[in-house]
């Protein structure tokens, strides 16, 4: 893990060499981005700490935002954590469409927000990155591969047994998350298509990704429980070392199949603020960044897949 941070902040380091190399540093250390000026004559935006706007996101989007900020500003990414609390998913966007925030990152919202963003009619969400719902189970357990058909009937509660996908003679425990959690809500959204999963103990609803996987890695000392988490997690956080990481309808979930569209389970991931933020303001002109060449640039190196095709 330690090496995967240190890559990361070296490939975030670079970026922001290449990114800055035209662009003059302010006094504050902050740097320009590249959005074009009103004149040829202006200096381009430079974003500091004073004028950056006011992020929040989901859990998995953490990473980036920190080398957004650091590159954006000129810091280290260690230095700029204080200005990535971010409050989960659902909650970034009551916390956006009530002023407190300026710009999401983000994956979808649970329902009944998602609804009042539509109802209220002056918000950009717009995908900047696409993720994908992953499964994983104990590493000793056989199975390597389930159906959409047969993971919907796991959650129902209509297989209960692995065996009759192909397994051990074992109990299946599935493990899901909390609502408005923004796996949760992928997971209803994506994968039970419609239908309600089976109403858990309290003990198999962790209320956190890293719990999720925890308790799947340690359940009774046996391959018994199978969890959900996203590719972005599991891959480039590393958290599912121990686990496998199934695949479904026989395809793996990978930067190839999540960008071309194969493996089933995708999800995007959005830029959110007012429509009404003005052209020059520094929130739109970050939303743009973050959609441009450099912020997909900066996703991809931070183990993200863009939106935008060419990206590596």
């Amino acid at each position: 893990m330690m090496k995967r941070v240190l890559s990361c902040m070296a490939a975030a380091l670079a970026l922001a060499v290449a990114l800055t190399a035209c662009s003059p540093k302010t006094a504050q250390g902050g740097s320009a981005s590249s959005a074009p000026s009103s004149s040829s004559q202006e200096a381009p935006f430079v974003f500091t700490r004073e004028n950056l706007p006011r992020l929040d996101g989901s859990t998995s989007t953490v990473p980036l935002a920190k080398a957004m900020c650091a590159v954006l500003l000129g810091e280290e990414p260690d230095q700029v954590s204080d200005l990535v609390s971010f409050s989960r998913t659902t909650q970034s966007y009551r916390n956006l469409m009530a002023g407190e925030r300026d710009l999401v990152l983000a994956a979808e919202p649970e329902g009944e927000v998602l609804a009042q963003l539509q109802e209220e009619g002056h918000w950009l969400y717009t995908p900047f990155a696409t993720d994908a719902l992953v499964f994983v189970v104990n590493k000793d357990n056989p199975v390597d591969n389930l159906t959409s058909d047969q993971v919907r009937k796991i959650y129902t509660g209509e297989i209960t047994n692995w065996k009759e996908v192909g397994g051990s003679d074992l109990d299946i425990v599935p493990f899901q998350r909390n609502q408005g959690a923004g796996s949760q809500t992928m997971f209803e959204k994506l994968v039970m298509e419609g239908q309600s999963p089976m109403e858990a103990p309290e003990a198999w609803v962790p209320d956190s990704m890293q719990g999720l996987i925890d308790a799947v890695r340690q359940y009774d000392n046996t391959p018994s429980a199978i969890g959900f988490t996203v590719y972005y997690y599991a891959n480039d956080m590393e958290m599912a070392r121990g686990l496998k990481v199934m695949s479904i309808d026989g395809v793996a979930p990978n930067a190839q199949s999540i960008q071309d569209g194969s493996y089933p389970f995708l999800n995007p991931y959005y830029v959110a603020i007012d429509q009404n933020a003005p052209a020059d303001s520094p929130t739109r002109i970050l939303y743009d960044w973050v959609l441009g060449p450099e912020g997909q640039k900066l996703a991809a190196m931070e183990g993200y897949v863009p939106v935008m095709e060419g990206v590596e």
